[in-house]
Formats: structure tokens, sequence, C-alpha cells
């Protein structure tokens, strides 16, 4: 019936209860939203990185919850192959890294295709076994903490591997030709190290930052 339409519409699954005489009544079941999931779903989006609902539920379900995460690609009525199958195409078509969330049974295929898998800490056993990480402290900012870590943690790297590409590519030559005594090589190595190490040491005071700004 129509009321049913609309009652479903408005987000949630709903069971109907009918008798000889007829409907009854109806209602509706949902999960409340984790507190921090808007919050988190913004962050996520503001840093530029696309984000999608895979959901079993129904649509309409799927497409309320959506709505109030601000996450435009919501798809339903996925099983776990479906699920699988949408992972398998956004690796194929975006050639993008994707990450994964779950913490369902029916979340394991998925959590094992996505190239980086984040299970809850609450989430099955299942679920915490085939994901790569799990958010113990059940909190979704957690999630988006570790990816700016991730982020800053590649662009040290690149960093340390571009400096000692140069150091190597200038004192070799210098080396071979004379001109660096062994005294004169073995500062230049100690120094060239202490600075990648003071450079890498930047990710513990970006951290403690980050923190002393949450807190206040």
């Amino acid at each position: 019936p129509a009321a049913l339409a609309d009652f479903a519409a408005a987000g949630g699954t709903v069971i109907a209860l009918a008798g000889q005489a007829g409907w009854l009544g109806l209602f509706r079941l949902a999960d409340r939203l984790r507190e921090d999931a808007p919050t988190i779903t913004a962050r996520l989006a503001g840093e530029g990185t696309a984000l999608s609902l895979l959901s079993g539920d129904a649509q309409p379900v799927v497409d309320a919850v959506a709505a109030r995460l601000g996450i435009r690609d919501a798809r339903g009525g996925l099983d776990p192959q479906g699920k699988q199958q949408a992972i398998v195409d956004m690796q194929r078509d975006d050639k993008a890294v994707v990450a994964m969330v779950g913490d369902g049974v029916n979340d394991a295929p998925v959590l094992a295709q996505a190239h980086v898998s984040v299970a809850m800490g609450g989430g099955t056993d299942l679920a915490r076994n085939q994901a790569d990480i799990v958010l113990l402290n059940e909190r979704f900012a957690s999630l988006a903490d570790g990816i700016v870590l991730a982020r800053r943690t590649l662009r040290i790297i690149r960093q340390n591997l571009w400096w000692s590409f140069a150091y190597n590519f200038t004192s070799v030559p210098l080396a071979m030709a004379g001109l660096v005594t062994p005294w004169m090589a073995g500062i230049g190595m100690a120094a060239s190290s202490l600075l990648v190490v003071l450079n890498a040491m930047r990710l513990q005071r970006a951290a403690r930052t980050d923190r002393a700004s949450a807190e206040n």
C-alpha cells in the first residue's frame, strides 16, 4: 500500500503487522548513526575523498542514511557478492585506492577485495579477521586521523628518498674523484642519516599538534 511505501521512504526497515481484519500496524526499525559519522564523512569529503555507501538494506533506507551523511553514491539491496563487484568496478574504472569499512559477516568478501580494509572493534569475528585495520576505540575519527597520518608519512618518505638520491648522486662522484676523504665521507653520511631521522620526527610533532587542537 501507499502508506507502507511512504513509511519506508522516511528511512529504516518497515515491518507490517496484519490480521484477518486487515492491516493492524507498521513498525519502522532503524539503527542510529554514530555520533561522529556526519563529521567524519564531511571531513573526508572536504579532503577530496570519494565516498560510497554499499548496503544490503532497501534502497529507500540507504538513500535516507546517505542524505544525512552527505554521500551521493548510495547503493542498496546488495548481497555480499554485489558489494564485492562494486569494489571491483571501482578498482578497475577509477584506478584508485579503495578502502572499505565494515563490521558484519556479509562484509567479509568486500573487506578482502578492497585495497585497504577497516573493521570496527565491535564487529563480527569474520569481519575483523578479513580486515587490515581494526578500530578498537569504535571512533570513526580515528579513521580520518589514520588517513592524514598515512599521507604525511608518504610525503616524508618521498622527501627522504629524494634527499638520499641527491646526496649519493653528488657524494659518490666526488669520492671517486678523490675530492672527499674518508673522514669527510663519514661525517657526511652521519649528517645525512641525522637529517632523515629529524625529518621523520616531524610526524610526532604534527600528531601532538593535532591532539592538542582536538582537545581544545
